[in-house]
């Protein structure tokens, strides 16, 4: 026991188990682990929940014995960057090792969140067959896997548990024989019947944003008509046709289900039919909202929103037209969250729409909106906290849309609550970015996305260093922050100084030379994951700030000026980190590289595990 803690040997174990149990964020756990080895110990015991940012930092066996008794766990894979296409696709990120070793040593799991990870149907299956008291599936940007993998899943849940002995299985099979029931079925029920674990209890069954093959149309009829406990269910990613009669059934029998959330193609029709049998539901995503007019179908659609009670989320309404959407005006005043990121409802209808959503908190929304809906966010939407603005042409081939600075300007000013952002627009002001600085210095996330490269003040025709100066200036308690436009090192030199608490920092076509990175690394104490392209940061700025990376997650280069060299460099001065150097070309081995070859992309983490034994051609461990 540490000097001074002599006292604590007073508590039993228990007592610390349920102190602890009050610390919440994972560095709080941590600092408490390395008070004495007593508390090593019943933290170790104790922890419940584990999150893992980058699959490769540790070796999934060493995660599972340091923490014996995790209940729910999050994992991420695959570099952020890999949503924008630029991170090959055979990468890594497989769950493969991660689900086979929880599998061994976590039987008790009841939660698993997977994120940018390559999930196989053969993962899903082993998920299915290992936790018995599984209650959360999610799974966002994965892929690898199909809907057969989901009939795995949804086959092996079951609402209570079901055991046999040995002399019952044998009964089952004599009496089911003398019926003349075939083979199959035979193994079926044997199996079904057998001392397995199954997912009981399984409540959430979230699919995000991710690739999946359809191989298995009526995946969702493998759900038992005994199963009934599902609360959330979001097959939004889904593809092709869901067997609504099954859905309906299945939507029926769970009383408690709170989130569905559907996918594109299911016709609008079946949509009413569907929602009808569940008015508990707080969180909806429609499918398409278009269909020819129909009064009769009108009335049914309103008639359904009206009966929602509870509704406090909606999302989806996909390829909305100006008939059917007046059919919704009912639950508007009790949104507090619309995501309308995939309907390409015009301005007008959208004003309208969103004008009537007095409290909402979360808006998500495509850039049809323009300046007059944001406008009208701002007068009528005074508890807003996050707003996405998402671009609907990001390629400039459609008409111009009348979105600037100024619908941005008027949210900061009309909402005082707001502290996230997300913003793709075509043009800024330094001046623009200075209001916003000054109106709302809550704001913790700030992401702005200038669609064309090097961008400047299209007014003054002066670099935004200015502008974004001013927000890391003002905003001091922001944790994450994408830069775009023009920009020179300045900019870099005042988020080193004054972003202390920055933990997240995109930056994209930006910078004059390697002192922008370094201003950047010597800088930003509690940052966490940069990520970088097309700037002219190179060698120098990383080797000099090396000890830096050994306090962040990660570092994504692409683009930019660093050498094989220095990538060589750093490696053998911090052999902790991971650095992984990425060549599409698939060219000459790259060991044989001269050391002034230019690195095309560049990935570093760090880890406890050593470099990983699954690298594709194009990954090279240096």
């Amino acid at each position: 026991m540490v000097r001074g803690f002599g006292w604590a040997a007073a508590f039993p174990d228990e007592v610390w188990e349920h102190v602890f149990s009050f610390l919440a964020a994972d560095a709080d756990r941590n600092a408490v682990a390395l008070v004495c080895r007593a508390w090593h110990r019943i933290e170790r015991r104790s922890r419940r929940r584990v999150f893992v940012g980058n699959c490769y930092a540790v070796a999934p066996a060493a995660a599972v014995r340091r923490f014996p008794e995790v209940r729910a766990a999050a994992i991420k894979g695959k570099p952020h960057f890999a949503d924008f296409n630029l991170v090959p696709t055979d990468w890594g990120g497989g769950a493969e090792a991660w689900v086979e070793a929880m599998a061994e040593g976590w039987p008790h799991l009841e939660e698993l969140r997977l994120k940018r990870m390559v999930v196989s149907d053969d993962c899903l299956e082993l998920i299915a067959r290992s936790f018995k008291n599984f209650g959360v599936l999610s799974l966002v940007s994965c892929d690898g896997f199909s809907t057969a993998g989901l009939a795995a899943i949804a086959a092996n849940c079951r609402s209570s548990p079901v055991h046999t002995s040995v002399g019952l299985e044998v009964a089952i099979l004599v009496s089911v024989a003398s019926e003349g029931v075939n083979e199959l079925s035979l193994v079926y029920l044997l199996l079904s019947s057998a001392d397995i674990p199954y997912l009981r209890n399984l409540r959430e069954l979230d699919l995000h944003e991710n690739e999946v093959e359809d191989n298995c149309l009526n995946w969702i009829s493998h759900f038992p008509e005994s199963f009934t406990s599902l609360v959330s269910l979001n097959i939004a990613c889904l593809e092709g046709d869901v067997n609504t009669s099954v859905l309906e059934c299945l939507i029926s029998r769970c009383p408690n289900l709170k989130t569905l959330r559907l996918n594109h193609a299911m016709p609008l029709e079946k949509l009413v039919s569907l929602l009808q049998r569940a008015p508990q539901l707080v969180d909806v995503g429609t499918s398409k909202f278009s269909a020819d007019h129909h009064p009769e179908l009108f009335s049914k659609l309103e008639s359904t929103f009206a009966g929602f009670k509870h509704l406090k989320s909606l999302s989806g309404i996909w390829e909305a037209g100006p008939t059917y959407l007046p059919a919704i005006y009912s639950v508007c005043e009790s949104l507090t969250s619309l995501n309308l990121c995939y309907a390409t409802i015009q301005s007008p209808e959208l004003l309208k729409f969103v004008s009537r959503c007095k409290n909402l908190q979360r808006l998500w929304v495509m850039d049809l909106i323009e300046d007059n809906g944001l406008i009208a966010v701002a007068a009528s939407c005074k508890l807003l906290q996050e707003l996405r603005v998402f671009p609907s042409d990001p390629y400039g081939v459609a008409p111009p849309i009348s979105l600037t600075e100024h619908g941005l300007v008027a949210i900061s000013a009309g909402c005082l609550m707001l502290h996230s952002v997300l913003y793709f627009c075509r043009q800024m002001t330094n001046a623009a970015l200075l209001t916003i600085a000054n109106n709302r210095p809550n704001l913790t996330c700030f992401r702005l996305c200038i669609i064309e490269p090097h961008t400047p003040d299209y007014i003054s025709q002066e670099p935004l260093d200015a502008g974004f100066s001013a927000i890391v200036e003002s905003c001091k308690d922001l944790r994450r922050l994408s830069l775009s436009g023009l920009l020179t090192d300045r900019v870099f030199k005042s988020i080193g100084a004054s972003a202390n608490r920055l933990e997240m920092l995109s930056v994209a076509f930006a910078g004059d030379s390697d002192a922008g990175l370094h201003y950047i690394l010597s800088g930003c104490k509690n940052l966490r994951k940069l990520e970088i392209r097309d700037c002219p940061f190179g060698d120098k700025a990383l080797l000099d700030n090396a000890s830096k990376l050994e306090t962040m997650r990660s570092l994504w280069m692409s683009s930019c000026s660093v050498t094989l060299g220095a990538c060589r460099q750093l490696a053998l001065k911090m052999p902790r980190l991971n650095v992984e150097v990425i060549d599409e070309r698939r060219g000459r081995p790259l060991e044989s590289w001269p050391d002034d070859f230019p690195v095309e992309k560049l990935y570093i983490y760090r880890t406890v595990a050593g470099p990983r034994s699954d690298t594709p051609p194009c990954v090279w461990t240096v």
